[in-house]
């Protein structure tokens, strides 16, 4: 090849380069799988992707295992964005692992409801659900009432409930511990309570969507899940119905956040912003049977059924996020010492 050919492909691979578009920005978000990611992507990812041409990595875990990364990556976080629950939330704000969220460059903000703004801005709830009973309509003829209804001899080995490092896992021994007489400054009760539970259960899961498989098999009967894993369950043809125990339900308040040192802040607002537009919650409440935070949004017959809605979102228990991520550290570890199999 003379030197004139040379010159003039090295000339022409430098035109290209001038001229192409620059690389699309990048924001790692940290979802919730299965369903979950599938209605993330449709109502929230597309959107976003589309107006700011920007490209979404996800990385799939639990609300334990967002926190714990932040925690091992202080101030140079692997995420932009990480989906977790509002207990985990206060316990990364308390370790000042969070970015403050500038409410004015939220341009759905007015709309939303005060109460999902964490008060001092570093979070905020983008939907509500709760933690339920779940059974088979094929299996169960007698529907559950109660969380006491667990402990009936014909669930044993039939019985699905979450480990701890699960929002379900938590919540079953909370609502035991509150059903025995326990607070939240003493979990002996529910300790006691939710030994047997565990011994009894055909497993205690850790991602939210194990329980989906284990029901197809016929492998369970009933769950200790979410209203929101459920609805989608059951719009794939599952057999199964959702329960609010009479004692109440515990509420659960999934929240966005961004970690301190994330690289793309001011892109993640925007994520965060598509996240809490109207559309996007519509769309996710309807798919994702998320019971939404912004005001503006109406849900069908379908979704309100097993949303948390109304009388059944007013019965529900709403522990004090602060003093549950005070006891977290603790009651891990006594659920490894005496709960864990």
């Amino acid at each position: 090849m003379n030197c004139r050919s040379t010159f003039g492909l090295v000339s022409l691979a430098l035109a290209a380069l001038w001229s192409g578009a620059a690389p699309a920005e990048e924001l790692v978000v940290g979802l919730f799988g299965g369903s979950f990611a599938d209605d993330s992507k449709a109502c929230h990812i597309a959107a976003f992707e589309k107006k700011t041409g920007a490209k979404v990595a996800i990385k799939l875990g639990n609300s334990a295992q967002f926190a714990a990364a932040v925690r091992a990556t202080a101030g140079k976080p692997d995420f932009d964005v990480v989906y977790i629950d509002n207990s985990l939330a206060e316990q990364l704000k308390t370790e000042k692992l969070l970015e403050t969220i500038d409410k004015a460059k939220l341009t759905n903000a007015p709309d939303i409801s005060p109460k999902a703004f964490d008060r001092d801005g570093q979070y905020v709830v983008f939907m509500t659900a709760g933690t339920v009973i779940v059974y088979d309509t094929t299996q169960v003829k007698t529907p559950p009432t109660s969380w006491n209804d667990l402990y009936k001899p014909e669930y044993a080995g039939k019985l699905a409930i979450g480990d701890i490092t699960g929002t379900s896992g938590v919540h079953l021994l909370l609502a035991l511990n509150r059903m025995k007489g326990g607070t939240l400054a003493n979990v002996n009760p529910g300790f006691e309570a939710i030994k047997p539970l565990a011994k009894n259960s055909a497993t205690m899961y850790t991602q939210a969507d194990q329980i989906v498989s284990l029901f197809e098999r016929k492998e369970i009967a009933l769950a200790v899940w979410y209203s929101s894993r459920t609805g989608v369950a059951i719009d794939k043809g599952l057999p199964l119905a959702v329960v609010y125990p009479k004692e109440g339900a515990v509420g659960i308040l999934p929240a966005v956040a961004v970690p301190k040192g994330a690289r793309n802040p001011a892109l993640a607002l925007k994520y965060i912003d598509e996240v809490l537009s109207r559309d996007g919650q519509k769309c996710f409440a309807e798919r994702d049977y998320a019971g939404p935070v912004n005001t503006k949004v109406t849900l069908s017959d379908k979704a309100a059924k097993i949303v948390p809605y109304k009388a059944t979102f007013d019965n529900m228990w709403l522990p004090d996020p602060v003093d549950v991520a005070k006891g977290m550290p603790e009651w891990t570890k006594r659920w490894q010492r005496e709960v864990a199999r």
